[in-house]
């Protein structure tokens, strides 16, 4: 299966990763970085639940934050994290040393205008679509 034919590839949020390294990521990358994600520089945990089930998740992103505004680049698509916090509207991201709430969870489309949004963020918003929410 090709990019443009996952489910993962929306509108305005293409999948730029092909299928394979996500299976790869999925399965050995996301286990053995969880235990030492939040010491990482850059990465954070976003903690969110099920849209079905209610059951919680535990997601490994690499978020940009400033000020207020949170930002994840979706180089993956519109994921099943990013369809569950769209859903539930909020969602707690663990960095470091902190945890934040987040919510007026939203979708920027690859392309779109990322004023206020940092840097890299505004950056790889030429690409792919970024994932912004407010940090309550």
């Amino acid at each position: 299966m090709s990019a443009k034919d996952h489910p993962n590839n929306a509108p305005g949020v293409p999948m730029l990763f092909p299928p394979w390294f996500e299976r790869i990521q999925i399965k050995y990358i996301n286990p053995a970085l969880k235990p030492i994600a939040r010491y990482l520089p850059g990465t954070a945990t976003i903690t969110h639940r099920g849209r079905k089930s209610g059951k919680p998740y535990q997601t490994i992103v690499t978020a940009y934050r400033k000020g207020n505004v949170l930002a994840i680049a979706l180089g993956h698509g519109k994921t099943d994290w990013v369809k569950n916090v769209l859903a539930a509207g909020e969602a707690d991201v663990q960095f470091t040393r902190r945890t934040v709430h987040v919510t007026n969870a939203r979708i920027l489309p690859a392309g779109a205008d990322g004023e206020g949004l940092p840097f890299m963020a505004r950056a790889q918003l030429r690409r792919m679509g970024v994932f912004v929410a407010d940090i309550a």
